[in-house]
């Protein structure tokens, strides 16, 4: 890709350096493109000497973008987005697949949802199935601009643009902490504890009523139960909680699917389950839209356990 100024800026390097500027940490970015990390080193520094100005600040502790950085992000975005799309709608062209329904999961959703995939492709072969990932700050930016077709978030969501279709799940809830935190030895713990700890808290547009739906504001006697460090993805989630005392609730699958070292689950036991339920936009339910909700209504609807959040 050549800028007027002559530029010119690989579309690989591109990928890593927003990538990068998501994920805010080399290890996490090399992880997520399946590179090295020193290859991600290696791209920002090629960028930034094409650029002429550095893009990202580093220290031993943090990366944070410069305000050049900052920039480039908020420009570079939309462009790579229509290229890669453009890319995939002519490669889906050439594959002869007329038709995509793309479904907006968070952590491991898409893993819970096999019965129900395989039964949609049953009832529509010719139609593609893809994924893309939602986090759980920012759960109805990629529905409403078109991302995703249908996204699987847990409720209430009370959105007059939005529908709200069949529950998927009933999911419990689990205290997620480091094996130092002072809770994390308990068999089980209850909401009126949390008031004497922090709890993650979300860096995103994400409504106060679903949030409080998951993680309540107040204990059951009144307490404020306190916010600590803003994450943005499940990825930083994790890796907050696990290097320090902040907790997080999250639903019970997430023992399973992310039994990382150094943190535990514990069980919530007077926290009210989350319920799991199709969700898409007013003015764009297709006849595909129609026919997804339609498999998961028949499919028996709610079941305890299966979808997992971060």
């Amino acid at each position: 890709m050549v800028f007027a100024t002559g530029v010119q800026v690989e579309l690989r390097d591109i990928e890593i350096f927003l990538a990068l500027a998501e994920e805010l940490h080399f290890g996490r970015t090399a992880q997520r493109l399946h590179v090295s990390q020193a290859r991600v080193s290696q791209s920002i520094k090629t960028t930034e000497r094409r650029i002429g100005a550095p893009l990202f600040e580093r220290t031993s502790r943090a990366v944070r973008l410069t305000r050049l950085g900052v920039q480039l992000r908020t420009q570079l975005q939309p462009a790579y987005r229509q290229i890669v799309d453009g890319i995939e709608a002519t490669a889906t062209a050439a594959r002869g697949a007329g038709r995509s329904l793309t479904l907006g999961t968070m952590g491991a959703t898409a893993q819970t949802l096999g019965d129900i995939i395989e039964e949609f492709r049953t009832r529509e072969p010719a139609v593609e199935v893809r994924f893309r990932e939602v986090h759980p700050p920012d759960p109805f930016t990629a529905l409403r601009s078109g991302q995703i077709d249908i996204g699987v978030l847990w409720l209430p969501v009370r959105e007059p643009d939005l529908t709200v279709g069949p529950v998927l799940r009933i999911t419990p809830i689990m205290a997620m902490m480091a094996n130092t935190h002072p809770l994390a030895r308990h068999a089980s713990i209850h909401l009126e504890d949390l008031g004497d700890y922090t709890v993650l808290a979300p860096n995103g547009p994400i409504p106060q009523y679903m949030e409080e739906s998951l993680v309540p504001f107040h204990t059951p006697s009144g307490r404020p139960i306190p916010r600590g460090t803003c994450v943005s993805t499940w990825q930083e989630g994790l890796t907050t909680v696990a290097g320090s005392q902040t907790m997080a609730l999250t639903q019970a699958e997430a023992a399973d699917y992310y039994p990382w070292p150094g943190i535990v689950y514990v069980p919530v036991t007077d926290a009210l389950p989350s319920r799991w339920a199709l969700v898409w936009r007013n003015t764009s339910e297709t006849d595909l839209v129609r026919s997804f909700a339609k498999v998961v209504a028949e499919a028996g609807a709610v079941a305890q356990g299966g979808c997992v959040v971060g």
